[in-house]
């Protein structure tokens, strides 16, 4: 009998596919006025090609909330997930700080 290595002569089964790399953003929640769903608003500094001066950018995203957790005022991480109405694309992750709550 010959040596024959301890790998199977077929082919070994393909590793399991992970999950592409999601962006996360952390951004402020701005509005909360429909159900599961926030608006959050995500300020970026950009340089500016020619001065060199920072400017701020701001951008808005309908994030799903399932279970309405989040108020105007929280800072919330979302996530990319694949689209979930026509303008829903991203996830509420989890709430970093809450914001004022008025009694």
């Amino acid at each position: 009998m010959s040596a024959t290595p301890d790998t199977p002569d077929t082919q070994t089964p393909a590793a399991p596919k992970t999950a592409a790399r999601r962006t996360r953003k952390i951004g402020t929640v701005v509005s909360d006025k429909m159900e599961k769903t926030v608006i959050v608003e995500v300020t970026r500094l950009v340089k500016h090609a020619r001065y060199g001066r920072f400017q701020k950018r701001t951008a808005r995203f309908f994030a799903d909330d399932r279970v309405n957790d989040c108020k105007v005022g929280d800072v919330v991480e979302i996530e990319e997930t694949r689209p979930l109405s026509a303008k829903k694309r991203w996830r509420v992750k989890n709430v970093i700080t809450r914001g004022r709550r008025e009694a």
